[in-house]
């Protein structure tokens, strides 16, 4: 099942076709966002996991089986990965600029998934929202967005 699920998001699979590879790519790579969001304040708790694997389930229609196996690859190439920019370029060249602040309100939820933002998470999200070229003021409305729908006060 993880190989499938794997040869789907990589784009592996000649089969799959060039649409689905990158569509699986995008979803990848938002989801490797989330992934660092989440370990910006060394504590990848219970709260952050859970949280992503609704936002995965929500945003991309997964299943729970299939959000566990891209958090699984996601960390896997979150690891791999010491940066952001290929990860945040290819958010970038697929997504409109709604979509990249649909992105940042999910990363924003995840930095908040335990009820506190990290001075490292705070960064973090400045340096993503600027590779996504998403400007100031939608980055702060999507940060009260997900304050709004976790029922946080920032």
């Amino acid at each position: 099942m993880l190989n499938r699920i794997k040869e789907l998001f990589t784009g592996a699979s000649e089969a799959a076709g060039k649409n689905v590879g990158r569509t699986g790519d995008v979803k990848v790579a938002a989801a490797a966002l989330m992934v660092e969001a989440a370990r910006m304040d060394e504590d990848f708790g219970e709260d952050e996991r859970k949280k992503i694997f609704q936002l995965l389930e929500m945003h991309f229609g997964l299943s729970r089986e299939e959000s566990e196996d891209l958090l699984n690859l996601a960390e896997e190439k979150a690891g791999e990965s010491s940066q952001l920019f290929g990860f945040t370029r290819l958010l970038k060249e697929s997504y409109s600029l709604e979509e990249r602040i649909g992105v940042m309100e999910m990363l924003w939820e995840v930095a908040y998934a335990d009820g506190e933002l990290h001075h490292f998470e705070a960064s973090l999200m400045r340096r993503i929202a600027g590779l996504l070229y998403v400007p100031d003021h939608d980055n702060g409305n999507a940060r009260k967005k997900a304050l709004a729908r976790l029922g946080l006060t920032g």
